[in-house]
C-alpha cells in the first residue's frame, strides 16, 4: 500500500465521521422531526427555546390556523414582520414579555408541534 492510499482512506473515513456527526447528532446543527409547518418554523434560530416561549401562552390555538396566519404575515422575513408589528402597535404580552405579534404567534405555533 502506498502513502497516498493511506492518506486518502483517512481522508475517507474522516469525511464519512463528520458526514455522520452533521446528520445524526445536534452537534453542529439542531434537526427537529419533520412537520407540515417546518416552511413557517424555520424562521427560528432555535424552536426548543420559542416552545418553550410559546407554552407561556394561553388558549387552545390551532396550529393549521396559526401556520395560515404567519405564512402570509412572514413573507418579507420575521425581522420584517416584527418591525410591522411594533410599527402598528400588535403587541402581545407573554410571562412578563412584551412581543411582536408574529414572534409570540411563530413561539406559540412552535409549542404546539
Amino acid at each position: 500500500m502506498k502513502r497516498r492510499d493511506a492518506i486518502a482512506g483517512v481522508v475517507a473515513a474522516a469525511a464519512a465521521a463528520t458526514a455522520g456527526l452533521y446528520r445524526f447528532t445536534n452537534l453542529f446543527v439542531k434537526h427537529y422531526a419533520p412537520t407540515p409547518y417546518d416552511d413557517v418554523l424555520a424562521q427560528l434560530v432555535d424552536r426548543e427555546q420559542a416552545a418553550r416561549l410559546g407554552a407561556g401562552i394561553p388558549g387552545t390555538l390551532n396550529p393549521a390556523t396559526l401556520a395560515a396566519r404567519l405564512r402570509s404575515g412572514l413573507k418579507p422575513g420575521l425581522a420584517a414582520a416584527a418591525e410591522a408589528d411594533v410599527a402598528a402597535g400588535r403587541m402581545t404580552e407573554v410571562d412578563g414579555w412584551v412581543l411582536p405579534e408574529s414572534v409570540a404567534l411563530l413561539a406559540a405555533l412552535a409549542s404546539r408541534v
